[in-house]
């Protein structure tokens, strides 16, 4: 479908009586005041200071209408001050599994929603595709958020990371978790100090098998959520990380994975994932010097189990329990869909052109994420263990980016060599591998080391 034709197709939104011109690409040395299509921009000058503006309504469109493109279809339906103009999937209509609000149109190509003119697009479309999409949007000027995971490589989530924000636009990563109630309830007391010195994040998230997803694993698919929040909830990076995997379905991607490892602030974390299972949960335990934190997002519930002075007489009980125990509170408070949102977070941020600040996962996070997953699966394939990573600054604003290394095993006893086998391993002649693109700079003052460990 040409761009003319796409948008002959969609009579509502040519008719609309404030409707911004086509997306026109912009060069890294164009002026940018905001976000958004420059046209827009351009009929509306007294808002080009705060990004879109508040005195309008932004253009919205949509990549991709699988499972998560029809919630993101959904929300974007009916979310205040936005315009949903446009999807895009190949697959057309047949493809949404229910009809789109009247007037909206499903077209064949990015180029033909950029025809139509958008403030910003949600990217749902395969990870693999998210470079490629990403990419295009940012060179017409409109702004994104993307599905988690950011890409597919570091490579790719880093070349993202620098398309956006050397146009100044807007980029956000949908790790929809962090707005689930009870982890931002969680995220609000730990940073209070409620609950003393962090001694450990434990999670575990499992479920059925999920058919839809084939072209990345357990790890980029659902460990993802649990490295970002882990990040989030603390104020605190990946230090180091050991990682094993398996993969029971036949596919070539891994189904189960076990971490385990350390933050940048001493924090212990430990993360089971597999979708293999018939039980779905979503557990995140923090314990502390003054008790444990436990949040279950799947029923949005936050529980404190708190360190107690009462002794437990009864023998027989005290060996299963232990020697004392406290009360626990599950907290009330309110219950919005994540969702929804990570929507209003992101809308807000494109009005005021800058996602520092604003609450969204912004494309930095995304990337500190991909590179942690990436450091995952090479310490699964290579049996070793992972070190490097700065902490987010803020959970909004990220800091420079220092590189992730993959080091020797630790820890393991060491056999007698075989004589007719190959040479025995030895750390000292093998150089690290720098998961790090020196296009985004780090902090060479950075206490993390690259080193290899015997």
């Amino acid at each position: 479908m040409t761009a003319a034709r796409a948008a002959s197709a969609a009579p509502t939104a040519a008719a609309a009586p404030v409707a911004p011109a086509a997306n026109e690409p912009r060069t890294a040395r164009a002026s940018h005041t905001g976000s958004g299509p420059g046209a827009a921009a351009a009929a509306a000058p007294e808002e080009q200071h705060t990004g879109c503006g508040p005195r309008r309504r932004l253009r919205a469109g949509l990549v991709g209408l699988g499972v998560m493109g029809r919630n993101h279809a959904r929300i974007l339906s009916a979310l205040d001050g936005v315009e949903f103009v446009g999807v895009v999937d190949p697959a057309g209509a047949p493809h949404t599994g229910g009809p789109l609000p009247p007037g909206v149109p499903v077209l064949r190509e990015v180029a033909d929603l950029l025809a139509l003119g958008v403030d910003y697009a949600v990217v749902a479309c395969p990870t693999a595709l998210h470079e490629e999409v990403g990419l295009q949007l940012a060179a017409h000027d409109v702004c994104a958020l993307l599905e988690k995971p950011l890409a597919h490589t570091p490579e790719a989530a880093r070349r993202l990371v620098h398309a956006f924000e050397e146009r100044g636009l807007v980029a956000g990563v949908g790790h929809v978790e962090r707005f689930n109630p009870a982890l931002q309830q969680l995220r609000t007391r730990l940073e209070a100090g409620e609950l003393g010195d962090l001694f450990q994040v434990v999670t575990r998230r499992q479920g059925p098998f999920p058919h839809r997803i084939a072209d990345v694993g357990v790890v980029k698919d659902l460990a993802t959520h649990d490295i970002d929040l882990t990040s989030w909830i603390t104020g605190q990076g990946y230090a180091s990380l050991s990682a094993r995997t398996v993969s029971k379905s036949g596919r070539e991607h891994e189904d189960m994975v076990a971490v385990v490892g350390s933050l940048t602030g001493g924090t212990m974390v430990s993360h089971l994932v597999n979708w293999l299972s018939p039980l779905k949960e979503r557990f995140t335990a923090v314990t502390g010097e003054r008790g444990c934190f436990v949040a279950d997002t799947l029923t949005a519930d936050l529980t404190f189990h708190a360190n107690g002075a009462v002794a437990t007489e009864w023998e027989a009980l005290r060996a299963f329990r232990g020697v004392a125990e406290g009360d626990a509170v599950r907290y009330a408070f309110p219950k919005r869909e994540p969702l929804l949102v990570e929507h209003e977070r992101f809308r807000d941020a494109v009005r005021e052109g800058t996602g520092e600040g604003s609450g969204i996962v912004t494309a930095r996070d995304g990337l500190r994420t991909v590179e942690v997953s990436a450091a995952v699966l090479q310490s699964a394939r290579e049996a070793g263990r992972v070190r490097g990573g700065a902490p987010p600054a803020g959970g909004d604003a990220a800091g420079p980016l220092d590189p992730l290394v993959v080091a020797s095993p630790v820890g393991t006893a060491t056999a007698a060599p075989d004589p007719g086998g190959p040479a025995p391993h030895d750390a000292a002649v093998h150089d690290p591998v720098v998961l790090h693109d020196p296009t985004i700079p780090h902090d060479p003052t950075a206490p993390i080391n690259a080193e290899h460990t015997a």
